[in-house]
C-alpha cells in the first residue's frame, strides 16, 4: 500500500511538472492558429516547427485543444461518486469543540466523526486513503473557541486552511422549538461573490464537500463572500401558502471563514508547494479583495 501511494504521488508530481511544457506548446499552436485565421505570415521563431504543429492542430478537438491543469486533475473524478468525509479535531478537544464537530457532521452529508485520541496526522491520512475517503476536515480551537478549519482533499490534495470566526452553534441557541430540527437531505448550494481566480478555486474546494442534491430538497447552504470573509449560513424553507409564499428558517450553525493558505498537497506533506498564502502585509491592503469584488 505504501509503495503504491509513493508511486501514485510520483506520477501526480510528474504530470504536474509537464504542465509548463504543455502550456508552452499550447501558446505556440495558438500563435500559428491566429496567423492562419488572420492571413498573416507565420512568426519567424515558429517556422521550423510549423509543419509538426499544424499536424497536431488538425488532430485536436474541443477536449484536447486547451491543456488541462492539476486543478482539473484533483477534482476530475469528483462528480462520479458522492464525497465521503472524515471529521476530526485537534488533540484533547473541549466540550464546545466536540459539540461543534457533531453539528458539522450533520451539515456535511456522508460525513463520519472520529475521536482524535493520540493519532498522528500522517496515520489519519493513510487510513482515509485506504478506506476511499475523499476529504478530511480538521477543526481546531483556542481556549474552547473553534478558530480553525483545515480541508484536505484526498488522495493528493489540495489542502485549504481557514480561520473560523463568530461561531454560533445550535447548542448556543436557547429557543430550540423556534429553530426546529436539522434536515439531513442533500443541500442546495448558494455561492456568492467568489468571482476571482482564487475565489473560484476556494469555491471549488468547498462545493466538492457536498453531493448533488435532489431538485425538491428544501435545505440550503449559503457561502457568501464579503471583504474576503466567507459567511456560512444554513437554512430550510417551507411553502405554506403556495409557490409565492416561502418561509425561510435559519437552523444553524453559522460562522465566518477566512482563507489564509492553499497548499498543493495533503496536510501531512510539509514539503508541498504553497499555491497561495495570506501574508502579514496583505492585511493592510484594505481596498484589495482577493476572493471576489
Amino acid at each position: 500500500m505504501l509503495r503504491r501511494n509513493i508511486r501514485l504521488r510520483r506520477e501526480y508530481i510528474y504530470r504536474k511538472s509537464l504542465e509548463g511544457k504543455e502550456r508552452l506548446l499550447y501558446e505556440k499552436k495558438r500563435k500559428i492558429k491566429e496567423a492562419l485565421e488572420e492571413g498573416k505570415p507565420i512568426p519567424t521563431e515558429l517556422r521550423n516547427e510549423e509543419a509538426a504543429l499544424r499536424k497536431e492542430i488538425d488532430l485536436e478537438d474541443e477536449q484536447t485543444a486547451v491543456p488541462k491543469t492539476h486543478i482539473d486533475d484533483e477534482y476530475a473524478n469528483a462528480t462520479e461518486r458522492d464525497p465521503k468525509i472524515l471529521l476530526t479535531t485537534s488533540r484533547d478537544p473541549s466540550a464546545p469543540l466536540t459539540q461543534f464537530v457533531k453539528e458539522l457532521k450533520i451539515v456535511f452529508p456522508n460525513a463520519q466523526r472520529m475521536n482524535r485520541g493520540g493519532q498522528v496526522v500522517s496515520e489519519i491520512i493513510e487510513t482515509c486513503r485506504a478506506h476511499d475517503f475523499t476529504d478530511v476536515i480538521f477543526v481546531h480551537e483556542h481556549r474552547g473557541e473553534p478558530d480553525g478549519l483545515t480541508v484536505c482533499h484526498l488522495p493528493f490534495g489540495p489542502t485549504a486552511y481557514f480561520g473560523l470566526l463568530n461561531v454560533v452553534t445550535r447548542h448556543d441557541i436557547k429557543d430550540k422549538k423556534a429553530m426546529g430540527t436539522m434536515s439531513e437531505a442533500y443541500p442546495h448550494l448558494i455561492i456568492h461573490n467568489l468571482s476571482s481566480k482564487l475565489g473560484e478555486r476556494t469555491a471549488n474546494i468547498l462545493k466538492h464537500l457536498f453531493p448533488v442534491p435532489k431538485p425538491d430538497s428544501k435545505r440550503i447552504i449559503t457561502l457568501a463572500n464579503q471583504s474576503d470573509y466567507i459567511s456560512f449560513r444554513h437554512h430550510v424553507y417551507e411553502k405554506h401558502g403556495g409557490p409565492k409564499s416561502i418561509e425561510l428558517k435559519e437552523i444553524g450553525p453559522r460562522f465566518e471563514l477566512r482563507l489564509y493558505q492553499i497548499k498543493l498537497g495533503t496536510v501531512d506533506k510539509n514539503e508541498a508547494q504553497n499555491e497561495w498564502v495570506l501574508r502579514p502585509y496583505m492585511n493592510t491592503t484594505k481596498k484589495r479583495k482577493f476572493l471576489g469584488d
